[in-house]
Order: C-alpha cells, then structure tokens, then sequence
C-alpha cells in the first residue's frame, strides 16, 4: 500500500429514474485509519454510494476523489490499484479455487498477458490463513457456503493491497465467531493505514468496532461524526422506526478498553416469551 488513503465526496447527486433509489447532494470524507460505517434502513442509498465510490455508477453532479484524484481520471487498473471492493455476495460459473479467487486479487499489479507467479499465490494463501480459511484454499468457490465465499472475497481484497477498502455487508452472511473475526480484521486494517467504508445493518458494529459513523435515509445524510455521538438510542430509533436503547457494557479486566456501547432493541408490551422460574 503506497498511495494516501483518502476518498473526497462533494454534492455528489445520482437517480435510477422511474421510483428507483437515489442519492442527493451526498458530501463526506473519509481518511487514513477511519473505519466509516454507513447506517440506514433498507433503500436509504448505501449500497447507491458505494456503487458511486467505484465508478460504477456515473453522478448526475458532485464529485468523487480517490487518494486525491478526480475519479473520473482513473483508468481501471489505476483505480482497482487504490480501492478494493467486497461485494454483498457472488458467484462463478467456472471451477476455480478459493486459493484461485483471492489470487485475482492481483491482477491490477500484472502485465496484460503475465500469470500470477508463486510469489502471488503465497501471498494470497497467507491472507486466507489471515481470515481463517487456509484450509478453504483447494475446495471449489462455487461449493463453499455463502459466508465462506463471502470471507475469501474479503481475501482477494486484502490480496489487492489497496490503499481503500470499500465493504458492502461484509459480515451479512457470517456465523457470529466469522463476523467477530472480520471485524478484528478491519479493525487492523485500518490501524496498518488503511481507509475502510462500509456499510451494515448492525449498529452495534459502528459503535464497537468503527471510528466514524455516516447515518443516511432516503438517499441523505442525516448525520456524520464520531458513533459515541451519532449512533444514539434517539437517532436509530427514528432512523428504522422501532424502539432502540443504546448502552455501555463493561468489559472483564485485562482488556484495552473497559467499556464498549451497544445497541438493544425496546421490546414491544408483551412481546418477551414467558420464563419460568
């Protein structure tokens, strides 16, 4: 990783058409170290950002930087060279490995015509051992389970050894031991340097495990700052419509922080099953 970890947003605006979602006059900034956790219900524009951050998708207005160049200048390979992306989920027709998969994640770092050497292949072997899944290199992507796919997609992300990291429900699928180990994992990413966006459902995640915590709904940004200050009882209570709590937990000793928030939901009167005594 050599280039600057840094994504600039300015009144960026896009609209499917005809209903479909959309965002408008979107601005936020993301730097070296941040874990930037995008929060909303359903259709508030994340996944629509994200597609945005990539180039997928081409802004009505407003402006997209990457490691302080215009997204628009960015060739391709320029631009997977400095942002690596998780998809929600993914296929392949053809019989490709794991071990195969996350050794693509170098592609952006070779020749048009030259082959992943053996220096490759080790490197990506290591970022499976990295997230737990060596012993996945040699058995068929497309037999794995979804949350297996989904941690050697993370894998190839690692193996491109990008500047930014761009997530989108990276732990949707996970049991929770893989969820908890994938967090750690971005956890240290962004402490080696890195920049990671990404978006989930989970407030808890924003409050645990990221530095800055971006809340949208209906394709706005509705607010943007540290978690302890935007993630709060009120705020998700009105963003998903359902009574939240958010609460301190203390931690057994001997770990670095004493104290983590969390978010529980307010279950509704009578709701609760019955407990015996």
């Amino acid at each position: 990783m050599s280039d600057p970890a840094d994504v600039e947003v300015t009144g960026l605006s896009f609209g499917y058409g005809r209903g479909g979602h959309r965002i408008t006059d979107v601005s936020l900034s993301v730097r070296s170290t941040e874990v930037c956790c995008l929060l909303g219900p359903n259709g508030a524009g994340k996944t629509t950002l994200l597609r945005c951050l990539l180039g997928l998708l081409r802004p009505e207005s407003g402006s997209v930087r990457i490691t302080g160049r215009d997204i628009d200048t960015l060739a391709p390979r320029e631009l997977a060279r400095r942002v690596a992306y998780v998809p929600q989920s993914t296929s392949s027709p053809f019989p490709f490995t794991a071990l195969d998969i996350a050794v693509m994640g170098r592609t952006p770092h070779l020749g048009l015509l030259e082959a992943p050497g053996a220096a490759d292949r080790r490197g990506a072997l290591a970022q499976l051992d990295r997230l737990g899944i060596a012993r996945l290199a040699d058995r068929s992507f497309a037999a794995l389970s979804g949350g297996e796919r989904q941690l050697v997609l993370l894998a190839r992300a690692l193996v491109q050894e990008a500047a930014i990291l761009i997530l989108d429900e990276p732990t949707a699928a996970l049991d929770y031991g893989n969820e908890v180990r994938t967090l750690h994992v971005v956890a240290e990413l962004a402490r080696e340097g890195h920049a990671v966006i990404m978006t989930t459902h989970q407030p808890s995640h924003a409050l645990t495990y990221s530095n800055r915590a971006v809340l949208m709904r209906d394709g706005l940004v509705i607010a943007d700052g540290h978690p302890d200050d935007v993630v709060t009882g009120e705020r998700l209570s009105d963003l998903y419509g359902v009574p939240v709590h958010v609460t301190g937990v203390t931690l057994p000793p001997g770990h670095d922080r004493r104290e983590v928030r969390t978010c529980v939901p307010i279950p509704a009167p009578h709701s609760a099953p019955l407990l015996s005594h």
